[in-house]
């Protein structure tokens, strides 16, 4: 945190987090994203979107040069969903426009950071930090996009990862490497004459979300039964990041919201049926699990809505987690004065074009 200057209070804002494995499907027209932004609801200050294999993982996609197109793709859906209400003359009075702070994708890993204009001025020092941990160990299939801003005088960073797959026993070791290899290898750009968080552990609030890929080491048979009779304490207690997570080997101090709904994986795309191996063919057992998880670390940090959305693209079901961010903000006075919004934009101009980030169709992509 910067180093606190007379004039500062605490403030609240609202954060809407989510995480969802796409399974390289782009965005219909049209895409109904109401279940996931709850725009009809609320109008929430900040909205972190978290996704994976927003392209199929292929090696074309993997080796060779992203597809941006795919991840503005996304962007126009989201802020289509974000602007509806703002569109039709805001409904709610407290309803605003949305704008994209920063976008940052790694092969089909993306981060998509949308917040009210309103408060774009208050955002700074913001950047990004990429780790790759898939095939060979440095290949982008697998691995972490983190992103990072000061709000006020509090550093955040957002950390969406995709980690290593695998439905066999001890696959979860190699769930735990990755995460290891990102907490240890995200590092942000190191300014001159700073003295910004570089590690994820510097900063002030960590918020982590993903396709953690853990699973339930329990018998097929046995896990499809209990997720049945909705018996989720039994089938938790069997939750490999939750075992990992308590004996120390994976984060041991990290928090997690309570689970009270079905696992997120593996469905056939479009149907609430679970995917199940038809005997005789040669196909990948998937039992259901709870893939898909938002996990937070250190104080200033209360989660109040922890569930899973009903959007069926996919063979996962986003996660949306909501959170209350406290932050050290500095009063109106003589002498803290607000940045204005000219200066923040040419502050952002600045740094996106010195740290090789674009301003594309009015956001920013890094």
């Amino acid at each position: 945190m910067l180093p606190e200057k007379p004039f500062q209070y605490k403030m609240d804002y609202k954060v809407l987090v989510s995480t969802w494995n796409v399974g390289g499907l782009q965005p219909s027209d049209g895409l109904d994203l109401e279940d996931l932004l709850q725009t009809k609801e609320t109008c929430y200050d900040i909205y972190v979107l978290g996704f994976q294999e927003i392209v199929p993982l292929n090696a074309k996609n993997i080796i060779g040069p992203e597809r941006r197109s795919i991840s503005l793709r996304w962007n126009t859906v989201i802020s289509e969903a974000l602007n509806k209400k703002y569109g039709e003359k805001k409904k709610r009075s407290s309803c605003e426009e949305y704008e994209c702070l920063i976008c940052k994708q790694m092969v089909g890993i993306m981060v998509s950071v949308w917040v009210r204009r309103e408060l774009q001025k208050h955002f700074h020092h913001l950047s990004v930090s990429c780790v790759a941990c898939g095939f060979l160990g440095f290949l982008g299939n697998k691995g972490s996009v983190s992103v990072r801003f000061f709000l006020h005088g509090t550093s955040i960073c957002f950390v969406c990862c995709h980690l290593a797959s695998g439905g066999k026993e001890g696959d979860e070791v190699y769930r735990n490497s990755d995460a290891i290899d990102i907490i240890s290898r995200t590092n942000f750009p190191h300014i001159s004459s700073t003295n910004l968080p570089q590690k994820i552990f510097d900063h002030d609030r960590i918020i982590l979300l993903g396709d953690l890929n853990y699973r339930i080491s329990l018998p097929e048979a046995q896990t499809r039964s209990l997720v049945e009779r909705k018996e989720w304490n039994l089938l938790l207690e069997k939750d490999q990041l939750r075992y990992e997570r308590a004996e120390g080997r994976v984060f041991a101090d990290w928090e997690e919201g309570k689970i009270s709904f079905h696992p997120t994986y593996k469905y056939y795309p479009n149907t609430d049926k679970y995917y199940c191996s038809i005997q005789g063919k040669k196909e990948k057992a998937r039992a259901p699990a709870w893939c898909d998880r938002i996990l937070w670390y250190g104080k200033g940090l209360k989660q109040s809505e922890y569930k899973r959305c009903e959007l069926k693209l996919s063979d996962h079901r986003p996660v949306r987690g909501i959170f209350t961010v406290e932050v050290v903000a500095p009063s109106q006075s003589p002498s803290s004065p607000a940045l204005s919004t000219t200066n923040f934009s040419s502050l952002m101009r600045s740094f996106f074009s010195s740290d090789g980030f674009e301003r594309l169709d009015g956001h920013f992509e890094a």
